[in-house]
């Protein structure tokens, strides 16, 4: 019979009179691969948190291994061996990856002095533990995002785990890095080891969990089913509580003016020889994988590296894309697929977040900012855009990633673009945020926008874009109608 290795009975978490979580029950066994599922602000960090001993939860009991807690310290959790893999890994750059591994078994262990030779004996039993070769003297900053992730498993197992929590593992992996992830993790189970698997991916959830838990609004509404019992479909309802359907898109606009051409652009070290065409209304979806030259692609047009060679036309007429603000200039939006670092000032309220791109729009007479105009545009699109929010003057900060994501978005569509490029529009966003996303982008186009997605989430593409250029290794190799495509047909494409 199974042995259970976490308890987690009856908890309770408010904070400043928020239910973050009500009588939560959680059981997992030694070797069980878990998903922890739920939309932003469900509770489910709040839950780690207190697993993991970060937070105190008010009322309720963690069982580790057999003994019983009210409470726990951050320590205590990783001697019961508890470990958590949070999505930066915590990972320090200056350091070598064997320093990375097994330094912080001394400071568990409270050992007064280091033995370096021992540190990279440790470190590399871990790496032929999991069956991967790092060089252990190349310091992490150097590494891949994958190989981030190896050296954060790796200092987990090292540290004896016997639940490992990771948090959205696979967002910035390749497929094939996904691929490698996921034999790692059946690794561990394995060897009795549990997992707590927390992703947005529900491709994901399919290919290597056992059971799934599913928080809405910090209570528990499924626990510990069989992940098998699951599609899709069933996913997203119990998630959100509703029905979701993303029906694949069909332009409402069939006869739109020429918007945006290409003609053999390319950039240095970037890609090379792009000429493509998008219309009013169209929705192209350039998709290749991490390094295909897909990013740059959009940098270029959003004038941050000028292109090297070729031209640009806006509705007929040649720009020269030379800078972001000549890029603005011509009528184009960028909302990049990192929004905390390049896309929103997080210590400025979500209301400035939204002015800042059109300060220059809103002044009265001798250049001066008209506040009022300012404010009553932050909070139109925190209306439009149906952003959760109880203040719009409240720090962007305190918006969970689908809500943050839509304030990047209202900043450009305030100045009303004519292009607007999307990259990676919905990575580490909910199901349900993530389709209400995806309507907004709908209605851009058929109000006459022309909307370029960047992604390499198939889905995504095949259902919102009804063009799909496919990028690989800084070229182009092939321009299609979506209706033409399927998942199957364009992941081959991709890996081909």
């Amino acid at each position: 019979m199974p042995e259970v290795f976490l308890r987690v009975s009856n908890i309770y978490k408010s904070f400043a009179g928020v239910h973050a979580l009500q009588g939560i029950n959680l059981t997992v066994e030694k070797g069980e691969v878990r998903c922890l599922l739920g939309e932003n602000g469900c509770g489910k960090s709040t839950l780690i948190k207190i697993i993991s001993g970060v937070y105190t939860p008010d009322s309720g009991t963690i069982e580790i291994d057999g003994e019983s807690f009210t409470s726990l310290q951050p320590v205590q959790a990783m001697q019961k061996g508890v470990q958590v893999i949070y999505q930066d890994f915590s990972i320090f750059p200056n350091l070598t990856v064997a320093d990375n591994i097994a330094m912080n078994t001394f400071r568990v262990h409270n050992r007064k002095t280091i033995n370096w030779k021992e540190i990279r004996e440790k470190a590399q039993r871990a790496l032929d533990h999991i069956g991967v070769d790092i060089d252990l003297d190349v310091k992490a900053e150097a590494l891949s995002v994958a190989d981030k992730q190896v050296v954060a498993i790796c200092r987990a197992i090292i540290q004896d785990a016997k639940l490992i929590i990771m948090d959205e593992p696979t967002t910035a992996l390749t497929k094939k890095e996904v691929s490698a992830l996921l034999k790692i993790i059946q690794q561990l189970k394995k060897e009795g080891i549990a997992v707590i698997f927390v992703t947005h991916k529900l491709e994901e959830v399919m290919d290597v969990t056992d059971t799934v838990t599913i928080l809405r609004n910090g209570q528990m509404v499924i626990d510990g089913e069989k992940t098998s019992d699951f599609d899709l479909s069933k996913f997203a309802f119990y998630m959100t509580g509703r029905e979701i359907v993303d029906d694949p898109f069909v332009p409402e606009i069939t006869d739109g003016d020429e918007m945006l051409r290409l003609e053999h652009l390319s950039l240095k070290d970037g890609f090379e020889d792009v000429s493509l065409t998008i219309n009013r209304g169209d929705i192209l979806g350039v998709t290749g994988l991490l390094g295909s030259g897909r990013t740059e692609f959009a940098q270029c047009l959003f004038g941050q590296y000028p292109a090297t060679k070729g031209k640009v036309f806006m509705e007929g007429k040649e720009v020269r894309l030379s800078s972001v603000d000549a890029a603005i200039e011509n009528g184009i939006g960028y909302v990049p697929e990192d929004r905390l670092t390049e896309g929103l000032f997080l210590n400025k309220s979500i209301s400035s977040n939204i002015y800042v791109s059109v300060l220059d729009k809103c002044k009265k007479a001798f250049g001066v900012s008209d506040k009022q105009k300012l404010k009553e545009t932050g909070e139109t699109w925190v209306k439009n855009l149906s952003i959760k929010t109880p203040d719009a003057e409240n720090l962007v900060s305190t918006l969970s990633g689908g809500n943050q994501q839509r304030v990047v978005l209202a900043k450009w569509l305030a100045r009303n673009p004519k292009v607007l490029i999307l990259n990676g529009p919905t990575v580490g966003v909910d199901i349900g945020s993530k389709s209400e996303i995806h309507k907004v982008v709908r209605n851009l186009a058929n109000s006459g926008m022309a909307v370029i997605i960047i992604s390499d989430d198939i889905p995504e593409v095949l259902t919102n874009c009804n063009k799909v250029a496919v990028m690989k290794k800084g070229r182009i190799v092939g321009q299609y109608s979506s209706k033409d495509l399927t998942n199957e047909s364009l992941a081959a494409m991709l890996t081909e």
